[in-house]
């Protein structure tokens, strides 16, 4: 074909007004780059390429590169056709007519390029991934999304195809998705170039690809794995002390206690405001006898009183804009934010970060905001080191995970474990716990979480959880809520990690702080049944843990999440695609929660195989089953013979 170029593992083929270039970059995969400038831009940006051989065939119309079990032909029109040992899987669709129009551009005013690629839909194709959103979907073909990332919306640009690929689109532009039945079509508003990888297998083969080209997640650690007490705020360093001596009192363990925001003097002074918290070494000394680890919250936003401002914005570390102030966020006050693509930014951050929080044994970092939050969302209105923000606007969180890593990295602590309300792709090999922000404490919620978490779950983040009964609107003397936070509970020990989070509805006597607490929100604070029913939870979380943690270390080793969909378990079984609401916890646990208010009852599929029903130890064959499960029962499955099932004794 004229026009081309060809070396051991690369095509790159010129036409007017483009350059493409096809490349084997890692085993059963091939990436798809095209240059709207005629002219290669060299950027891979979170993406870790790997050399592959590959088989590249020519003649007069069209050029071909097999790798392993997949051929990208590329046509002399500047058409792709992915394809399976024969098969089509992914074909490029024309916007005009006489098979034309292959790709769309459009210069923008400061040199690049919106571009958008097109591809023809498949009947009976189901895709999962994309991050977490509150959809209420879990198979997302259908959907048409926003690639953003705002607060209860975190884009990972990576889909998993029930045709056996998955599809990663390289590019942290601001942009759009449709999985949609006349098409499939990934746009963005500011970019350089198209890229993307197609690769070819199931959802283990391609979850294990996933994680060797965008990083692999640490081991969590032990401590990390058992439950984590939070709420909207502890005021002072005796109401939290308070708090964990209670559990140590009642012999309830507490791995993690978090002190959330507001405990600062200024935001972004990084460090506990004295007044309140006189002596936090003593402080997290006694925790850490009481078996219990301290995590502090961070937020990005800086006021113009901080003793750091104007230091870090004379010093180009703050965000910056192409028009008006550079005060981005609202909240009790215009905010600026800090740059975290800068690594100046990231290395001052972190030096005060260690020397007021860390160097006083404070134990984890709990990274709010970190998409980042700003009204409005104009991106195009931001100039980062990195570039301008809605070229570059989902890296974002992953430089903000990145700070934490290579800080805590320089103490000599390789595990560290930062929550974060935020991510991109390969943000996991930071040691990234995302959670899915602050999303309403209702049972529609709780039912949006589920599907959320399973398609998170295949994006190469293992690491993943909820405010355990919703951050906003529950009222904990009301029984919808009182119910809702067990069912919700339920859900969090059958989750990577188990934190219950929240603003609860005040009652009674209003603090005089800048930002009162809500109500207490503690496993004691939702009435007698339900401290009993909580604390059962948390001593199954415990029999759990080494399960948990055998998992982690799988995640770490191979990218297979920990909570995960029926099909990833079971792709030859075509029901376990439709399954949104029940899925695998590692490889021998079924879990179905109850997400409606006053069900009792649900309707539960089992692949093929023995299973155990948790709760009575009776046997089950494949096929649907309903299940009863009053307040204080849960529904969960293990495979037959499996030795977990004596944790539920």
């Amino acid at each position: 074909m004229n026009n081309t170029v060809i070396n051991e593992n690369e095509i790159i083929f010129s036409r007017h007004g483009e350059i493409v270039r096809i490349t084997a970059c890692y085993k059963n995969s091939i990436r798809f780059e095209a240059f709207p400038e005629g002219r290669i831009y060299e950027e891979n940006f979170t993406l870790m390429p790997q050399a592959e051989q590959a088989e590249i065939t020519e003649d007069e119309y069209s050029v071909s590169m097999t790798v392993g079990s997949l051929t990208a032909k590329l046509e002399r029109s500047g058409k792709i056709t992915f394809t399976h040992n024969g098969k089509v899987i992914l074909e490029e669709k024309p916007e005009l007519a006489f098979n034309g129009g292959y790709r769309h551009y459009a210069c923008k005013d400061n040199g690049a390029w919106s571009a958008r690629v097109t591809f023809k839909p498949n009947d009976y194709e189901h895709f999962y991934g994309l991050g977490h959103e509150p959809v209420g979907q879990f198979d997302l073909k259908g959907c048409s999304l926003d690639i953003r990332h705002v607060n209860t919306k975190c884009t990972i640009p990576y889909v998993y195809s029930s045709l056996g690929y998955g599809f990663l689109w390289n590019n942290p532009a601001v942009g759009s998705v449709e999985l949609s039945n006349n098409r499939t079509r990934w746009s963005v508003n500011t970019t350089r170039k198209i890229d993307y990888i197609v690769i070819d297998g199931g959802p283990k083969q391609t979850a294990q690809a996933l994680a060797d080209l965008t990083g692999h997640s640490p081991v969590m650690p032990h401590w990390a794995t058992g439950l984590w007490q939070s709420r909207l705020r502890y005021e002072t360093q005796e109401d939290l002390l308070a708090v964990a001596r209670r559990y140590k009192k009642e012999g309830i363990p507490l791995s993690v206690i978090v002190a959330d925001y507001f405990h600062w003097t200024e935001q972004g002074d990084y460090k506990f405001d004295p007044k309140y918290w006189p002596d936090v070494k003593a402080m997290t000394d006694e925790l850490h006898e009481m078996g219990t680890k301290l995590a502090v919250s961070m937020w990005p936003t800086i006021n113009g009183a901080s003793e750091n401002f104007n230091y870090m914005r004379d010093n180009n570390m703050l965000m910056r804009t192409t028009r008006g102030a550079d005060r981005v966020f609202s909240f009790y006050g215009w905010q600026s934010e800090i740059d975290a693509t800068n690594p100046a930014t990231r290395d001052y951050v972190w030096k005060k970060l260690k020397e007021n929080y860390l160097d006083n044994g404070v134990d984890a970092l709990w990274f709010d905001e970190a998409e980042p939050e700003i009204h409005p969302e104009d991106f195009e209105n931001l100039i980062w080191y990195k570039g301008r923000a809605d070229e570059v606007g989902l890296l974002y969180p992953y430089y903000y995970s990145k700070m934490a890593y290579d800080g805590f990295k320089e103490m000599g602590i390789e595990d560290s474990v930062t929550l974060t309300r935020c991510a991109y792709t390969g943000s996991q090999k930071f040691g990234a716990l995302v959670w899915s922000g602050d999303i309403p404490s209702t049972f529609e919620s709780l039912s949006e979480q589920v599907k959320a978490g399973l398609n998170m779950s295949m994006c190469g983040i293992p690491w993943w959880n909820t405010d355990v009964g919703g951050f906003y609107g529950g009222d904990t003397q009301s029984d919808e809520f009182r119910e809702l936070i067990v069912r919700w509970f339920q859900y969090g020990v059958f989750s990577p990690v188990l934190r219950l989070h929240g603003n609860r509805n005040r009652h009674g006597e209003q603090s005089n702080l800048k930002e009162p607490s809500g109500d207490p929100n503690e496993l004691w604070s939702f009435g007698e049944r339900n401290f009993e029913i909580l604390k059962k939870l948390v001593f199954l979380r415990e029999k759990l843990r080494p399960y948990i943690e055998q998992h982690m270390k799988i995640a770490a080793e191979k990218g297979y999440p920990v909570m995960r969909p029926m099909f990833f378990d079971f792709p030859e079984d075509e029901e376990c695609y439709l399954l949104g609401e029940q899925y695998m916890f590692g490889d021998d646990i079924l879990f179905a929660p109850i997400v409606n208010r006053g069900q009792t009852k649900k309707t539960v599929y089992l692949p093929q195989g023995d299973w155990i029903l948790t709760k009575d130890k009776t046997e089950y064959s494949a096929g649907y089953h309903e299940i009863t499960a009053e307040i204080d029962e849960f529904i969960a499955f293990v495979k037959k013979g499996a030795e977990v099932l004596d944790c539920f004794d």
